[in-house]
């Protein structure tokens, strides 16, 4: 049986609990309206969808860092009131925050059903594969789907079953013919250690999430990849799928790739989008966004974020906008299109291991150019980032 938002709306009830955020506007001369947001009950690291509806889906996390739960709500008057909200995890602890690298992401499937990925707390069960070198099962990557009726999530499963050492953050996408995707890195089951032997892995179901088949590597390339870094999937428009991911080459050659598929996630072909030269992992994040005509992707190279727009008739990026000023601690970048064409960009600034720090934003037109004053303010709490979302009249809201 496929949920379809009907059945979710009626599930929450005419009479469901509304959760008021505060909201504040923010001044943006010659640029389009922005709202600043809180996360309901002072979540964390949220990841935000809008649906073809314009319902706003809305995943966040609450807790203890290294194990909590993750959250999810719903807004029908984008980011104004949100639902009661539901827990995802079936087993309290299960969900972990610590790095902010390794959170849920979420994804709205055919008839508006909810999927949801995370990397498993240290008492997450079922537990992973046996890790090798340890001899100890390791914490799993795991996958829940909200229920036919909209009122629960399913019992979350382990998806990895060739592949251990998950350690960076996976994603999750889903199209509208049923197909849904789960990607993360790891290492080969009975392969070589090492970051520089990491593979991008893909788990790929065509029935809503009922089952999955084994993962498959996605890339044949060797370019390893950056172990405590995240990736990230999007289904795009024609049933191509798209990801972006740090590799690990030689242990240094910590560059950014895009990857595409367009034949659902059986194949894909890739290119270099940034390089960077560093020694060390450096606990990255990407993000992906799309208008009606084009798809972008987000990333940070080198303390500065960046982001630019997939050439449809390629896999690869060919033009980087950074963030306007120097670079220095800029992570987490995070996009939203509205129906004008133009970007937000948001990003984080100042954060670090076990450290907060402050949001910082710009908005762009249609052709890459800047849009009213860069905007900033404080708040950002430890482990987390901000999420923004388009609005149907050309204003943005900025989840934090």
């Amino acid at each position: 049986m496929i949920v379809t938002m009907k059945a979710i709306l009626a599930a929450f009830g005419a009479g469901a609990c509304l959760i008021w955020t505060l909201a504040v506007s923010v001044a943006t001369a010659g640029g389009p309206s922005i709202d600043l947001v809180r996360v309901p009950h002072d979540g964390i690291q949220p990841e935000a969808v809008i649906d073809t509806t314009g319902t706003v889906h809305l995943l966040y996390f609450a807790g203890e860092p290294r194990a909590g739960d993750l959250y999810y709500v719903r807004s029908t008057d984008y980011g104004r009131t949100f639902s009661t909200p539901i827990r995802v995890n079936s087993q309290q602890g299960s969900a972990i925050a610590t790095g902010t690298i390794r959170g849920g992401q979420l994804a709205i499937g055919r008839g508006g059903r909810v999927h949801v990925v995370w990397n498993g707390s240290d008492e997450a069960k079922p537990r992973g594969l046996v890790i090798p070198a340890s001899g100890r099962a390791e914490a799993p990557f795991l996958y829940a789907r909200l229920n036919t009726s909209g009122t629960a999530f399913e019992p979350q499963r382990d998806l990895a079953r060739r592949s251990y050492g998950v350690d960076g953050g996976g994603s999750i996408a889903a199209d509208a013919t049923g197909d849904v995707f789960a990607a993360w890195h790891a290492l080969p089951v009975g392969g070589a250690n090492g970051e520089e032997h990491r593979l991008v892995w893909i788990a790929r179901s065509t029935d809503d999430g009922a089952t999955f088949g084994e993962e498959t590597p996605a890339w044949k390339e060797p370019t390893g990849a950056c172990g405590c870094c995240g990736l990230r999937l999007f289904a795009g428009p024609s049933n191509i799928l798209y990801g972006l991911y740090r590799s690990a080459t030689a242990l240094t050659h910590r560059d950014i790739f895009l990857l595409e598929s367009t034949d659902r996630g059986r194949s894909f072909r890739g290119s270099r989008v940034q390089k960077w030269e560093i020694g060390a992992c450096p606990m990255t994040s990407m993000s992906m966004a799309s208008s009606s005509t084009e798809i972008f992707g987000a990333w940070e190279t080198a303390g500065q974020v960046y982001f630019g727009a997939i050439d449809p008739k390629g896999a690869r990026i060919p033009t980087s906008i950074a963030a306007p000023g120097d670079a220095g601690t800029r992570k987490h970048p995070r996009l939203a299109v509205n129906a004008n064409g133009n970007v937000l960009f948001v990003w984080t600034e100042g954060t670090a291991w076990s450290r907060g720090g402050s949001l910082a934003w710009q908005a762009f037109d249609g052709t890459g150019s800047a849009i009213g004053p860069t905007g900033a303010s404080g708040g950002i709490a430890v482990w987390s980032f901000a999420a923004p979302i388009a609005r149907p009249d050309g204003s943005f809201a900025i989840l934090y």
